[in-house]
């Protein structure tokens, strides 16, 4: 579900300097820290055989590597960005393969609504497509930032050693496939509650998998737990809230526009260290 509050600005502009310059939230950044975008940008201009390099300027409007896919709207912002200077008109799919290559989700972070990311093998097969870009439909989200540093275990590394080294992964994928055709069949219907369950559900499949990898390791601080139990707390007083939690600490709650004060304002009174934003659903890419 592409979100309105938590997008990247970037800026792309042709340089004569013979390595790309790359400023993050106002930052230049040395070659150790820029290593990931420049080894992208070196596959993009490979792929599209110019030699051109850039000066990327991005500022994220999100926690960055902080569980809240910065990476997913920052390569979406920096492909499309690349697309509008380099004047490549790439459609859409073309656009979600390139920004593919930079981040994995990122190639969702093109369209607006609901996407689904085809896994594919190749830049051929593994793109995403919308699901529906403008659903009419009651459901909006609340973050609950715990920590907005970085992660000491980036999302694709994580996932590398929990493919390699849980034995729960095989089975994971078995229901990541049957819960991708669930959650489809729910969002045609508007089954909010549906939804809410699938998404739950598949996200503290996915944290088994960090627990059970070798070495274990888990993305969940105390507050996490703290406030998967308040959801269920929530439900158990009747009131509409399912979490979801990518790669990171922090919790997104799925409420309705009915139940979001609410939950809200419980969060809020039981931890007051917390911060919480309301996202609703989103547009997919702009050029401003």
């Amino acid at each position: 579900m592409t979100l309105d509050r938590f997008y990247t600005d970037t800026k792309a502009t042709i340089i004569t300097a013979d390595k790309d310059i790359i400023y993050l939230n106002n930052q230049l950044l040395d070659d150790q820290q820029n290593k990931r975008i420049s080894n992208y940008l070196d596959a993009v201009r490979e792929f599209y055989s110019f030699k051109d390099h850039f000066q990327i300027n991005s500022i994220n409007h999100v926690p960055t590597s902080a569980g809240f896919a910065s990476s997913a709207s920052g390569f979406a912002a920096l492909a499309a960005a690349i697309n509008e200077t380099k004047q490549l008109d790439l459609n859409r799919r073309e656009l979600s393969i390139l920004a593919r290559n930079g981040s994995g989700s990122a190639s969702r972070s093109i369209y607006g609504g609901f996407v689904e990311w085809i896994a594919g093998h190749d830049n051929k097969s593994s793109y995403a497509v919308p699901i529906d870009e403008t659903p009419d439909i009651d459901l909006t989200l609340l973050s609950v930032v715990i920590n907005k540093h970085s992660k000491k275990i980036s999302s694709t590394i994580g996932m590398e050693s929990s493919v390699k080294s849980s034995p729960f992964y095989p089975n994971w994928v078995t229901l990541v496939t049957s819960e991708i055709e669930e959650i489809k069949q729910a969002i045609a219907i508007k089954d909010v509650q549906k939804i809410g369950e699938i998404a739950e559900h598949n996200a503290m499949s996915m944290h088994a998998l960090t627990l059970s990898a070798d070495p274990s390791f888990t993305y969940f601080e105390p507050e996490t737990i703290q406030i998967i139990q308040l959801i269920q707390e929530l439900r158990q007083k009747g009131i509409f809230a399912y979490a979801t939690i990518d790669a990171g600490p922090n919790v997104k709650i799925i409420c309705t526009k009915e139940s979001l004060l609410k939950v809200q304002t419980y969060i809020e009174q039981q931890l007051s260290n917390v911060t919480t934003v309301v996202a609703n659903i989103g547009s997919g890419i702009q050029y401003i």
